[in-house]
């Protein structure tokens, strides 16, 4: 295989996933335009159910995107303007962006260098009489240590709002060996069908996960305009649904999303082999608490190579991708809410060395192959 021949690399291959359903979703569309339910469909209640069926979590509310669905959790715990919320330093701006939207205070506290998450421990210290949610981020398909967080949080009485957008189908383990889905841990988890997720759609798409009752009616009436009954509106809030055709999409994938993270392991662990002697290479941490679904392969690369290799891989035609250049309280819109004595050397480390390589369901071996051989050569030149 050459870089002559072969076909483009892709960070994700959309294509060669959706040929492999081509069948079923061409169907699935058909049936919802001959339906013409196309808002509030019965494709939307099935995947619902299915969903809230596969995370073991009482209620499962679609809605049409990610940072939707993160910021109605928000609007559902009753917060004032000026609370404050804890979230990571070392995350997508989503996180951050609804909190602002809101009136409320984002603070932001540093990660864990091997996991890329936050901890108890480095929440402890951020906690104060204003602090109302933590928002732990389960970081590139791996669960937080929840059971640490949840334990701080009723301490301080608390919110917890999951932000799960990248690790749907991630499982956090008890010390007594019980299970929970990674979303469905905290008061409310939330999460992203964008395209490219381990669970995505074919346009936007979100959901929110709670296992509380008044809070899913409440989550249920800001999604959908404040209301419970048709124009009669209790509250303020948002217009925010998942179509009927995203939804039937959705449900076709999830019947594959364990096998499609069982792929992204394979890929993940061929990647972690071949790296193994490679001393400037740290591959992703496995929390033994916690599955790993791999929404990236994130690598730290060491002694300030990180960019060289980036621009070796793309002129060998290899893409790849860094999450995160810029740290959240560095970019314009949030530089008021940073503290420069926070201390955030851990996100300043990971913006300098993180770089993610290509990982998806369909990748042929020759490809990742080819990948593995030239970030090797890189680092023996």
């Amino acid at each position: 295989m050459n870089s002559v021949t072969m076909e483009p690399i892709q960070m994700v291959d959309l294509i060669s996933q959706y040929k492999n359903i081509k069948a079923e979703v061409d169907q699935a569309v058909i049936e919802v335009m001959s339906s013409a339910q196309f808002i509030k469909g019965p494709a939307v209640k099935s995947f619902e159910k299915n969903l809230a069926e596969y995370l073991d979590c009482k209620h499962v509310i679609a809605c049409a995107n990610g940072t939707d669905a993160l910021q109605i959790a928000l609007m559902a715990l009753d917060l004032k303007p000026g609370d404050e919320v804890i979230l990571p330093s070392f995350t997508y701006v989503a996180t951050a962006e609804v909190i602002g939207l809101l009136g409320l205070k984002p603070v932001m506290v540093d990660v864990e260098p091997d996991s890329f998450n936050i901890t108890a421990d480095l929440i402890r210290p951020a906690i104060t009489d204003k602090t109302k949610v933590i928002v732990p981020v389960h970081l590139f398909g791996q669960t937080c240590d929840m059971e640490a967080i949840m334990s701080l949080a009723k301490e301080h009485n608390l919110f917890v709002v999951e932000d799960n957008a990248q690790a749907i189908g991630s499982k956090y383990t008890y010390p007594d060996g019980s299970s929970k889905s990674a979303g469905c841990i905290g008061h409310i988890g939330t999460t992203s069908f964008f395209p490219s997720k381990n669970l995505g759609c074919y346009g936007d798409g979100g959901a929110m996960f709670t296992n509380d009752d008044q809070l899913a009616d409440k989550i249920r009436m800001i999604a959908n305009h404040g209301q419970a009954k048709r124009y009669y509106h209790s509250i303020i809030g948002v217009n925010s649904r998942l179509d009927s055709i995203q939804a039937a999409i959705l449900d076709i994938k999830l019947k594959r999303l364990d096998t499609y993270c069982e792929a992204r392991q394979t890929v993940a662990s061929n990647y972690d082999e071949a790296f193994a002697d490679v001393s400037e290479i740290v591959t992703p941490y496995r929390d033994p608490k916690s599955t790993h679904v791999f929404h990236q392969y994130t690598m730290r690369i060491k002694n300030g190579k990180r960019d060289a290799l980036r621009q070796y891989l793309a002129d060998n035609q290899i893409p790849s991708n860094i999450y995160y250049p810029v740290p959240l309280y560095k970019q314009e819109a949030y530089a008021q809410y940073w503290d420069s004595d926070a201390g955030l050397e851990v996100t300043e480390l990971l913006c300098n060395e993180v770089l993610s390589l290509p990982i998806h369901t369909e990748m042929k071996p020759e490809v990742q192959a080819y990948i593995i051989k030239h970030v090797k050569a890189f680092f023996e030149a």
